[in-house]
């Protein structure tokens, strides 16, 4: 029976098939034939059994690692440096989304010299087939348990059914609706389970959310069998996740793309956005009553991001709902995000990533207001060509650096940017490693550069799927289709859709949302859409908010772009203490890239050769 794991890994194709061919409830174990171990020991009892289900939260994919490198934002934030060929970001650029199965660095997948990774942590498609193989067979088994309370069982059961919908979300958000797995296939069978709609495979997926939610804790603390592992719980599945990822799944299936790819228009399904919207708040009612997460102060901004000297601890503070795979997690940004955010003038290897000037221009002004256009004077929001930088969105210091920012050192040399054209660290300075776009990035990157004191190494970033801000954020979306006005609240939380935005603009100390954008849902989205785009700026949802939205390949998302300004003031006379303060003149935007998508753009194609299984596992669109 263990001749089907032996070869589970040795091809896209070959993962799929031990999915739907398993035959048996313990392959997972890959035991010599001389093993002992009797078939029912797996799950004869709550300890063995969560062992068994550890593998589960194993297979949660690290997004933000790639062998020294890291590549997983593909809306319109980044820019990486055009020579570099081996980045998915680049191959997205240009339209070719195979590259996810070519490309050196790439999430949804890893890759090796071997080809595609194997059990490397990043590899999704292969991962979440694996995951929803693994759950189905820990819920075939259930009733091998003996000596259990009934608080074990529910917990070894609720966490079984968050990760079978759990993984299957995740596989519908990269490459459209599948079949949904929910049972261990015999191997004598052949395979004849037809992909799915978004809409139904999502409605599977609610259902077995919804069977995890009664069964799950607010916190494993509090629970007798987390009283074992007390203060090392935080990661454990729990019900606000569960909670979190209905609503999100019936947010996303109730989105314009996901309406249409599911036969209907190209409009929300307000219906399904009304049911999300109800979700969101049981979610939202239970975190504010409880305090089991909470928004970190502005103070504190950048520590949800990434963490120094920290002796282990993660960054995240209580805002973090539901992490990346933490494997190996306090080495990993030792040769990433301190190499690519920096031009070679500061950090002499890595490839060269940088901000956007197009993402940086949602990030507005301090007094609520959103920047028209960049190039030119506006009395009423204040914004002014000439100080760019002066009087924005708060948020905007915390996560963008700008010509004159001070990087920092606490042992070697340090500096500031200069980031004029032909400033030292501009590309025109250094052709092949300079900043290409004018910005750099120090939200995930921190201005402190230097090699001399061991800084790189005591470095902490986990990257966060989930976290309490996105909530309020897809609450709010949700409520205003759903519910139809951005005043309308939802049937189970008490803060309407202005209110959730306004939530976070008020943590960030922005004026909450002008009143001329509320007077209709349409207007008002626009704004949801912006406070998404600086809330969540590099972590890893823009590109499927785009898809969803079915805006990624229209204007102006379909641009990145760079700015070119000279300083406005001599050497003597620049204010290196307030970089905001300093005039600059001859602002203006350039085009570097402007992408070209048409309807085969919203799903990534399947890999080849699974498509030829079996009648009804066909190819996306246009692939």
């Amino acid at each position: 029976m263990n001749k089907y794991i032996n070869k589970i890994f040795l091809a896209s194709a070959i993962a799929l098939i031990g999915v739907l061919t398993t035959t048996s409830c313990t392959d997972y174990l890959d035991k010599s034939p001389n093993s002992d171990i009797a078939e029912n020991d797996p799950y004869k009892n709550f300890k063995n059994f969560q062992g068994f289900i550890e593998e589960l939260y194993k297979r949660v994919p690290i997004v933000s690692n790639n062998d020294y490198h890291t590549c997983f934002n593909y809306g319109e934030e980044e820019y990486w440096e055009p020579q570099e060929i081996r980045l998915f970001a680049r191959n997205i650029d240009y339209g070719d989304f195979w590259g996810w199965t070519t490309c050196y660095y790439s999430y949804p997948t890893t890759r090796s010299s071997g080809g595609l990774a194997r059990n490397s942590h990043g590899n999704l498609w292969q991962d979440c087939w694996y995951g929803i193989r693994k759950a189905n067979i820990g819920i075939a088994n259930l009733d091998k348990l003996v000596n259990v309370t009934k608080e074990e069982r529910q917990l070894l059961e609720g966490q079984l059914y968050f990760f079978r919908a759990w993984f299957h979300f995740m596989l519908m958000e990269w490459w459209g609706g599948m079949p949904y797995i929910d049972e261990v296939i015999p191997s004598d069978v052949t395979p004849a389970l037809p992909r799915l709609t978004w809409q139904v495979c999502a409605e599977k997926c609610v259902a077995d959310f919804d069977h995890a939610i009664p069964l799950l804790p607010v916190d494993w603390d509090q629970t007798t069998v987390g009283k074992v592992t007390l203060g090392n719980n935080n990661s454990r599945i729990n019900k606000i996740m569960a909670l979190a990822y209905k609503g999100k799944t019936l947010l996303w299936a109730g989105s314009p793309l996901m309406s249409w790819a599911s036969g209907g228009s190209k409009e929300y399904n307000t219906e399904l956005c009304k049911r999300a919207a109800d979700v969101f708040g049981e979610a939202l009612k239970t975190i504010e009553e409880t305090g089991r997460y909470e928004l970190a102060p502005m103070e504190s901004y950048n520590e949800i991001f990434l963490v120094h000297n920290s002796n282990g601890k993660l960054n995240g503070l209580k805002e973090a709902i539901f992490r990346e795979n933490l494997v190996d997690y306090d080495g990993r940004w030792r040769w990433n995000m301190i190499n690519d955010f920096r031009p070679t003038t500061i950090e002499s290897t890595g490839i060269k990533c940088y901000p956007t000037a197009n993402y940086v221009n949602y990030f507005g002004m301090q007094n609520g207001y959103p920047i028209k256009n960049m190039t030119q004077a506006d009395p009423e929001s204040g914004y002014d060509p000439a100080y760019p930088w002066k009087n924005r969105d708060p948020r905007f210091y915390k996560t963008i650096m700008f010509d004159g920012v001070k990087w920092q050192s606490t042992g070697g040399a340090g500096g500031s940017s200069e980031l004029f054209t032909n400033g030292r660290e501009s590309e025109e300075k250094d052709e092949k490693k300079g900043c290409f776009t004018g910005y750099m990035n120090c939200k995930l990157c921190p201005q402190l550069m230097n090699t001399v004191d061991g800084y790189k190494e005591n470095n902490i970033m986990v990257l966060s799927l989930m976290r309490l801000a996105d909530v309020y954020l897809m609450y709010s979306e949700a409520t205003a289709v759903g519910y139809g006005t951005p005043q309308s609240k939802a049937s189970t939380f008490q803060k309407t859709a202005v209110d959730a935005i306004n939530e976070i603009r008020r943590r960030a100390g922005v004026e909450d949302v002008l009143d001329r954008f509320t007077g209709n849902t349409t207007d008002f989205l626009g704004e949801v859409r912006r406070e998404r785009a600086v809330e969540l700026a590099f972590e890893g949802f823009r590109f499927m908010d785009l898809r969803r939205w079915m805006l990624i390949g229209q204007a102006p998302y379909n641009k990145k772009t760079k700015i070119e300004f000279d300083r406005g003031v001599s050497a003597d006379d620049y204010n290196y203490d307030k970089p905001e303060e300093n005039m600059i003149k001859n602002l203006r935007e350039e085009v570097l890239v402007e992408r070209k998508f048409t309807d085969r753009h919203y799903w990534l194609p399947l890999p080849k050769n699974d498509v030829y299984l079996y009648e009804g596992f066909g190819q996306n669109p246009g692939w």
